[in-house]
């Protein structure tokens, strides 16, 4: 194990006693929601998977160090950070090297929990193809085709071309499944008119899936997608309209590069009147539970 990484002794302790964990982003909480939304969030994910019978791990770059698990206070201070680097893979030795803070990405989160030994990680919606620029592809795709880590998540973000970012991940031979559901969600909506590659009813098939890629030898990840909980759901039509003006207002701006999907959803979120933040909120808790289910089958 690399000199630095450091675990909580919470997060240390189940990994050798091979008890459940699950993995947790940290750029929901610097770049997702704003203050004091952002902390409640993440508490309320950690109590999620520590309800459904795994140990939390949230992932973040502390001062230089890579911290599998977080505590209260550190969670704290993340939250309250005005000047927190956004940590893909290509940004994590930067940030190491210089010593800053860094929140990790759905990319970033894979590679050190699949380092740490984690074997589950949920989240919201990866990242993909950007709409109107085809060669914009989130380096979430590229790192599900090499780390075998299983993502549990609502899709990929609305905000994106949801049928290119199907073809790349087909592409690079990642295992789209669809939990109870014979299409993609499209995060804030249940339904995008997009086929998975195969339907799985229950946590016991999602894990037969998993054994099945690692004994075949292959390096992708396996996404699990699953739809919102139909209660909170935003339908497409009305979240489509915003998503656009959304989108235009980014371009108008000339807003481009990491910032670009902060800003879109922050904007969506002030458009929607907080009906996005509603069904992200309860999209996020839905995926830690199912996640949590999941690594607990994996290590029994």
């Amino acid at each position: 194990m690399s000199l630095s990484f450091v675990f909580h002794p919470e997060v240390e302790e189940a990994l050798r006693a091979h008890r459940p964990v699950v993995a947790l982003e940290s750029t929901l909480i610097t770049h997702g929601f704003p203050a004091p939304d952002n902390l409640t969030i993440a508490r309320e994910i950690e109590a999620a998977v520590r309800q459904a019978g795994a140990v939390p791990a949230t992932i973040a770059i502390l001062e230089g160090q890579i911290t599998v698990g977080l505590t209260e206070a550190q969670l704290e201070a993340l939250a309250a950070s005005p000047d927190v680097r956004k940590c893909s893979r290509r940004d994590l030795p930067l940030a190491v090297a210089r010593r800053e803070n860094g929140a990790t990405t759905v990319a970033g989160t894979m590679v050190i929990a699949h380092r740490a030994g984690i074997r589950v990680f949920a989240t919201g919606g990866i990242g993909g193809v950007h709409r109107n620029h085809p060669f914009d592809e989130s380096a979430d795709l590229m790192e599900l085709s090499q780390t075998p880590i299983t993502v549990v998540c609502a899709g990929a973000k609305a905000i994106l071309d949801l049928p290119l970012t199907l073809e790349v991940l087909e592409t690079n031979g990642v295992p789209i499944l669809g939990y109870q559901t014979d299409e993609l969600p499209a995060f804030y909506s249940r339904h995008s008119g997009l086929p998975v590659d195969v339907r799985v009813d229950s946590v016991a098939e999602v894990v037969e899936i998993i054994r099945a890629r690692d004994g075949l030898g292959l390096s992708a990840g396996v996404l699990v997608t699953v739809p919102v909980p139909a209660d909170d759901e935003w339908p497409a039509a009305q979240a489509q309209q915003v998503i656009d003006q959304a989108l235009t207002e980014a371009e108008q701006l000339g807003i481009t590069g990491k910032a670009v999907t902060p800003f879109l959803l922050q904007k969506i979120a002030e458009l929607s009147g907080g009906r996005s933040k509603q069904a992200n909120r309860s999209l996020l808790l839905n995926n830690a539970r199912l996640a949590a289910r999941i690594a607990q089958a994996l290590e029994s």
